[in-house]
């Protein structure tokens, strides 16, 4: 059976190229190829992931987008049309059997130029940006392809966009490739919204216009609510206070900034006010969680440094 021959060959390759538990490995030969590993259970981390199609080739993971929760783990693919704030978990993962996972960067670009050959009109409907489902077969064995291409580098020139292709076209064509179809047609609603969530992302500090990001979205403000609300499964206003308080968790972990600097720098105006809305994301103040993480980072380092 194809899928089990190639989810077993899978394992084998993305063990093999990401050693290092927590790794996230990039390669400068198929720069939009990832991989990575992780060897215990997590805690739920907050973070903007990118547009991605990831395959799971061991192991089990948690994501939330705004309102709605992802369960997937081996065989399952993640689709991810459009960058947005999540919270993720690994549910199952040991040093023995770690969680492992192989995503494709997605390039709208590409995407457009399949769709030259397979024409349709936008659909007027507005999927949500993250979907998940079983990977058929014909997915994985391309996934396992294109990674077998790392040990054959002088191939990678002729066969490596061609694999990148015929991946996005397999997860197009599959039961939960709408989204992906969408973000290759300039005038889909879930291009507009990206636009959108781009300008969102890049000025996330400074007040929120829904007017300015309606008209980015070429819409009309009602209907960019309603729209943004489909795509993210929250409001613009949850997704640049998610932005915002993702930001100030980075800089109070990278530096040991003061809580009230950090929440003016994010564009808070009351520090009470972020700290509430700190502690009911991160379950602790900001200054506990800069603690508890420099304490993590610090134990991490010296665990590793280790013989």
């Amino acid at each position: 059976m194809v899928e089990m021959d190639a989810l077993t060959e899978l394992r084998a390759l993305v063990g093999r190229l990401a050693r290092r538990a927590g790794e996230l490995r990039d390669f400068g030969e198929l720069p939009r190829l990832q991989c990575a590993r992780f060897e215990r259970l997590s805690e739920p981390a907050h973070f903007v992931e990118e547009s991605m199609v990831a395959l799971v080739v061991q192991g089990a993971k948690r994501t939330v987008l705004g309102s709605r929760t992802f369960e997937y783990g081996a065989g399952h693919v993640l689709i991810r049309s459009v960058s947005v704030p999540v919270t993720s978990q690994i549910t199952e993962a040991s040093a023995r059997e770690p969680f492992l996972v192989v995503g494709l960067r997605v390039q709208p670009a590409l995407i457009a130029g399949l769709l030259l050959k397979d024409p349709a009109p936008a659909s007027g409907a507005t999927p949500l940006a993250i979907a998940t489902t079983k990977a058929p077969d014909d997915l994985l064995d391309a996934f396992r392809r294109y990674v077998r291409l790392l040990d054959a580098p002088h191939d990678i020139p002729v066969l490596g966009e061609g694999i990148e292709r015929e991946i996005l076209w397999r997860a197009i064509q599959g039961p939960q490739g709408a989204a992906l179809r969408e973000i290759g047609l300039a005038t889909s609603n879930l291009t507009l919204i990206g636009r959108a969530i781009e300008l969102l992302q890049k000025r996330f500090t400074e007040p929120l216009r829904m007017a300015e990001l309606a008209r980015v979205a070429h819409m009309s403000e009602p209907t960019f609510h309603r729209h943004f609300r489909k795509a993210t499964a929250m409001s613009p206003l949850q997704f640049q206070k998610l932005l915002r308080l993702q930001e100030a968790r980075v800089r109070l972990l990278a530096r040991s900034t003061d809580v009230t600097s950090v929440s003016f720098a994010v564009g808070y105006q009351s520090p009470s006010q972020f700290s509430r809305e700190y502690r009911r994301l991160f379950g602790v103040s900001p200054g506990e969680d800069a603690e508890r993480l420099r304490r993590r980072a610090r134990a991490t380092r010296s665990s590793t440094s280790t013989p």
